[in-house]
């Protein structure tokens, strides 16, 4: 489809709030914060996995560290009612603060830093780095954290002390990635007692924390026509918001009382290292949740089979579009390209959980929605990664179908996509949560 025939679909103030949900969410538990403020404003309601969960029609939702999960209760719904479930997953690649962050050589003070996730390690050299995250205090409490200024940064060496730096760029993951922020000798605790008098707090009140740095400048459009967007964390917060802007949206739309489904929202965390924790994609976290709202409606083992055999889960997450540098790279008859629409994500090995049934039930809900949808496929001599989706079918039995939308330079320290790509996902998933 032409660019101009896009048009019809694109709502430009979508792509504007992607972009301050953005600026808001450095690290997993902003983005998770982040959605929790625009699901209040649709009428949503927090609730504590310590409390019963009672039976009332309307929107919820819970928070777990950097997991967010959020449904939306229609009037009169049985407990053998089937979930719409959207997955998503709110951390991505980048380079986080050791337990004795304080470190340094020559004359410079260091952080130390562990990589997390696969970072192409080059993307972080010469970027001015914040840090954000949350701190730990002795009571158990957490404080959010994000300072937005050029704290840290990871020199690259000179091209005159490494001739070669063009045939073939090495670095190595211990020595080169040590972000400088001063100069003098190591300073031990002065890292923690800067965070923490930013965020108001006396440093020995500090008991952990969960730092990582992030790329001050903002995200922004690209191109003549302002076409693409250029931004940190695409991967996969793009998905986090399209799911949140869809689901307040379904639950503050018309039919909300009548819809046929119960809609799902499930963000994890951790994704980018395997899903295993408790507030992963391989925990008990979305199973728990689903099989709460079926037992608060007094659900019994049979109602709870009975919902989950009509269930179908969406996994949103980035895709691959062509690289015009790097055509030999893609799979020749699949050619994804920016603003083309959502993508349907297929790999027979498993690595996503689409299959043909899952296939009608996208297209349905592109169709529905009335915009353009694409399939993505890796070439057979490329290895293909992987998503919730597989995880989430295999460990809750439930049908699942991997989508996303076409991007460039995935886990780099920025990404790119087409503008008009996010509004048209929010779109399809709307469609899908509706049923």
């Amino acid at each position: 489809m032409s660019t101009a025939a896009h048009q019809a679909f694109f709502d430009r103030t979508h792509s504007d709030d992607l972009i301050a949900f953005l600026g808001t969410s450095p690290s997993p538990y902003h983005a998770v914060a982040s959605a929790a403020e625009r699901l209040e404003k649709a009428g949503f309601r927090q609730v504590a996995e310590t409390d019963a969960w009672d039976d009332a029609p309307g929107g919820r939702y819970l928070i777990r560290g950097g997991a967010l999960v959020a449904w939306y209760l229609p009037e009169g719904v049985g407990p053998e009612t089937p979930f719409r479930v959207v997955g998503t997953h709110t951390d991505s690649p980048n380079l986080r603060v050791k337990p004795v962050p304080d470190t340094g050589s020559a004359g410079w003070r260091q952080v130390a830093v562990e990589i997390y996730g696969g970072v192409p390690l080059n993307t972080w050299l010469d970027r001015d780095l914040g840090l954000s995250g949350r701190l730990v205090l002795k009571d158990g409490t957490a404080r959010l954290v994000q300072l937005d200024e050029p704290l840290l940064r990871v020199p690259q060496l000179a091209i005159h002390l490494d001739r070669s730096v063009n045939d073939g760029m090495k670095l190595d993951r211990q020595r080169h990635l040590t972000p400088i922020w001063g100069l003098g000798p190591v300073d031990e605790g002065s890292l923690i007692s800067y965070v923490a008098e930013r965020a108001g707090l006396a440093a020995e009140d500090v008991a952990g924390w969960d730092l990582m740095t992030h790329d001050v400048q903002p995200a922004s459009y690209l191109g003549r026509d302002r076409e693409l967007l250029a931004a940190p964390r695409l991967d996969n917060l793009l998905s986090v918001h399209a799911a949140t802007a869809a689901l307040a949206a379904v639950a503050s739309g018309p039919d909300a009382a009548d819809l046929p489904y119960v809609p799902v929202l499930a963000a994890f965390d951790h994704e980018e290292t395997g899903s295993e924790s408790d507030t992963g994609a391989q925990s008990p976290l979305l199973g728990n949740v689903l099989d709460r709202t079926i037992h608060a409606r007094g659900g019994t083992a049979e109602d709870r089979a009975r919902a989950l055999a009509g269930t179908v889960c969406l996994s949103s997450d980035m895709g691959h579009a062509v690289h015009p540098n790097y055509v030999e790279r893609h799979e020749p008859g699949h050619h994804p390209v920016p603003n083309g629409g959502p993508i349907l994500k297929v790999n027979v090995n498993n690595r996503y959980a689409t299959d043909g049934v899952g296939r009608a039930v996208f297209a349905a809900a592109c169709e529905k929605a009335g915009v353009p949808w694409q399939s993505f496929v890796s070439n057979n001599a490329v290895a293909c990664g992987t998503t919730i989706g597989p995880i989430t079918a295999a460990r809750l039995g439930i049908k699942t179908v991997d989508c996303g939308i076409a991007a460039l330079s995935m886990h780099s320290a920025r990404e790119l996509c087409g503008a008009e790509d996010p509004y048209l996902l929010a779109s399809a998933i709307k469609a899908f949560l509706e049923g």
